[in-house]
């Protein structure tokens, strides 16, 4: 199993110790580095700064909002950037939630699993550079012919010639239908929440997915990155540490991201077993009492979707990880000699 550096998405400011990062994860034998996009800073500018000052980790989007961008746009995107980097990227796409979506960018969110597909073949068409593209689908219709169009569109293909036709694409997905879809079309899945216990859960997704006719992939053949954080700990109190520290983004992505009524993240607690808690952390999350939503986060739901331990537990644990399926481990660090303890351990 290789290991990722997951840098995320900037906040309030640009980071300032990224770079080290990058250049720790190169040195310390990490196969990728991926980024993030919220509603601030995008995934791929940070991918071409790090790309010009590395030559071996692949680059990665986790994720590229499908909304953000057409989807031609994202495919030059990719191609630019592939280019530039000597066919590093791995494009890594999601639909996000309907808050975004709509509160953001100002598109429609209903039928996301026939805009993701839609979306993936026109970036395949774009890629393959074999014929001019075209799109018949509702969504992203190429040339476009509906309202406020003037007649004049035409099918066009990429002035540039893509380095790579099979550029890796990859979706992040987290319901039933959107698993077994990232399994048919896509190259790889990102996981936002998985564990050897889950893995049973989604293990059925999977195999719809790859059972369809035209499927692209095998089991044995498809990539699943799945996002983590990893930390060894040298004693108990810094055990205590690591384990509160992760409880509240666990509580935000179980009750206070998205709306009450359409939160995806909650109804995957929930297919795990984890309903009766959901409820009662997003009721006290949205109710402004957030460190009692935290305060109810039990210590082994943390464990479960982490990798805390001792050096000898993080080793046992992420083998774990791997005999579930992760090809990947996505890995938040914090400083260089956290990237580098890692490395060293496991890379």
């Amino acid at each position: 199993m290789r290991l990722g550096l997951q840098l995320g998405y900037w906040g309030a400011q640009p980071p300032t110790h990224h770079g080290d990062l990058v250049a720790a994860a190169e040195e310390s034998g990490f196969d990728a580095v991926f980024t993030a996009e919220a509603w601030g800073s995008d995934a791929f500018t940070p991918l071409a700064w790090h790309g010009k000052d590395t030559s071996r980790v692949r680059l990665g989007t986790s994720i590229v909002q499908l909304s953000g961008r057409t989807p031609t746009s994202i495919a030059m995107h990719a191609l630019t950037l592939d280019h530039l980097t000597g066919g590093r990227v791995v494009l890594g796409m999601g639909v996000s939630g309907p808050q975004v979506v709509e509160g953001w960018y100002g598109r429609p969110f209903a039928q996301p699993l026939a805009r993701t597909r839609e979306a993936v073949s026109i970036i395949r068409q774009v890629l393959a550079r074999e014929a001019p593209v075209v799109n018949d689908g509702p969504h992203h219709p190429l040339p476009y012919t509906g309202p406020g169009s003037v007649g004049l569109g035409k099918p066009l293909r990429s002035i540039t010639h893509p380095l790579r036709a099979d550029l890796p694409i990859w979706l992040g997905a987290e319901g039933p239908k959107n698993v077994a879809l990232a399994a048919e079309i896509a190259d790889g899945w990102l996981p936002l929440f998985w564990s050897p216990r889950a893995a049973g859960l989604y293990a059925p997704w999977l195999a719809e997915g790859f059972a369809r006719p035209g499927a692209r992939r095998t089991p044995e053949t498809f990539e699943i990155a799945a996002t983590c954080h990893l930390e060894i700990v040298d004693d108990v109190a810094s055990r205590r540490r690591a384990i509160d520290g992760l409880k509240p983004s666990v509580a935000l992505y179980m009750g206070g991201m998205g709306a009450k009524q359409a939160n995806f993240h909650k109804a995957v607690f929930e297919r795990m077993g984890h309903g009766e808690l959901a409820d009662r952390v997003q009721e006290l999350f949205l109710a402004g009492r957030r460190d009692e939503a935290v305060a109810l986060v039990p210590d082994d739901l943390v464990d479960d979707l982490h990798v805390v331990g001792t050096a000898a537990e993080v080793v046992d644990k992420v083998a774990q990880w791997e005999a579930g399926g992760v090809t990947m481990l996505l890995l938040s660090c914090d400083t260089v000699a956290d990237v580098r303890r890692v490395g060293a351990l496991l890379a």
